[in-house]
């Protein structure tokens, strides 16, 4: 079944990320990095997916196989994670781990373009295929956190490991491309095209739009942790804050469906802007925890809204020819560019004002809204 297929494949991308994201730090502690060197470690692979991400992406494009590509590059990134867990000396490691985890922001907007494709072909219901990549992430933090508790940060590259062989193998069930099977023509992107999208103000509206809303969450994701232990909170309720996040991320995924049938993607957008204005204003004054536990169900729509919108826009109003370059763009637009500055302006002003830093991150979701707004505005006209 071809929702299956792609499901796995959520499953298996999202390991990697639930282990890398949280867990690699450690390892590369374990291994003797400074504070420093993991810093740079780790920030590295954000400046570069900035511009090799969409490079990959029209690569994609232009051959018309998107498949190829995502088996080509989960291979690829399992060869450098088999090489890095061998590695002891600083720059080899920061190379290596920067290869591999460029492997994985290059796979997932190839990943989405093939989902969404499958969506309009077949009537699929992306949410449903989307939301085991949620499940997943839970579960790798899970057996992350248990396993390093028991065997210290040195077993966290061969969880990866594991995680991303998973990924490679699960690339093969991806379904192919159309006419594959025939050799037919299939159109593919130029150039020019790509000059194009990038200047269209619709299209650019629509980056400031979703970018704005995600890189919203930059205060939370890098302080909201620590400025709840400060408070008193517990790790156990901090873990079932989370929790409830993704839970409620995951809810509306299953209902995507259905939502799409009342609201437009660029409305689902708004609607997160929306919800990250109320969210991050509230957080900026400490609510007390029944709050908090309302707060963390509006990530179903900072994120999540957000999230469904932008992939359902795409595929809506790009041609497919060009739709992995936008899914691209995209990326790197929100993760690279837009994520990377809200979370240098988080650590100016979370310093000298601590949770009044979430005030900025509602400006940035106000800013996504009006951004969203002329979007509409153009695409109606």
């Amino acid at each position: 079944m071809l929702a299956a297929r792609i499901s796995l494949f959520y499953w298996a991308i999202f390991l990697i990320i639930g282990l890398q994201t949280p867990f690699l730090p450690l390892w590369l502690d374990a291994r003797g990095l400074s504070v420093t060197e993991i810093s740079i470690a780790g920030a590295l692979p954000l400046f570069i997916r900035i511009v090799a991400t969409p490079m990959v992406a029209y690569v994609a494009d232009r051959s018309g196989d998107h498949r190829r590509m995502v088996i080509t590059l989960a291979w690829s990134g399992l060869a450098c994670t088999v090489l890095l867990s061998q590695s002891h000396h600083l720059w080899p490691i920061i190379l290596l781990s920067t290869l591999m985890m460029l492997t994985t922001s290059s796979i997932m907007p190839l990943t989405e373009t093939l989902a969404m494709r499958a969506v309009r072909a077949h009537g699929l219901d992306y949410g449903r295929m989307r939301l085991w990549g949620s499940i997943s992430f839970i579960v790798a933090t899970l057996i992350g956190g248990a396993a390093i508790e028991r065997w210290t940060g040195s077993v966290v590259i061969w969880l990866i490991i594991g995680a991303v062989a998973l990924t490679a193998l699960a690339a093969h069930a991806l379904p192919r491309p159309d006419g594959a099977a025939t050799g037919s023509a299939r159109p593919r992107i130029s150039r020019a095209d790509v000059a194009e999208l990038v200047t269209s103000p619709l299209f650019l509206l629509f980056l400031a739009a979703a970018g704005l809303v995600q890189a919203a969450h930059a205060v939370f994701y890098v302080y909201g942790v620590l400025h709840w232990r400060g408070l008193g909170l517990s790790a156990t309720w901090t873990g079932a804050l989370w929790a409830i996040a993704v839970i409620a991320e995951i809810a509306l995924f299953a209902r995507s469906g259905a939502v799409l049938k009342i609201l437009s993607p660029l409305s689902l957008i708004a609607l997160g802007a929306i919800a990250a204005i109320v969210r991050w204003i509230a957080m900026a004054f400490d609510p007390p925890l029944a709050a908090l536990v309302v707060l963390q169900v509006l990530h179903a729509l900072t994120f999540g809204a957000t999230h469904i919108g932008t992939v359902h826009f795409i595929a809506q109003n790009i041609p497919p020819e060009r739709a992995g370059t936008a899914q691209a763009l995209q990326a790197s637009v929100t993760a690279g560019i837009a994520m990377g500055g809200a979370t240098l302006l988080a650590g100016q002003l979370y310093g000298p004002f601590g949770a009044k830093a979430y005030l900025a991150m509602a400006v940035l979701g106000a800013l996504g809204l009006a951004a969203a707004f002329m979007a509409q505005r153009r695409l109606r006209a």
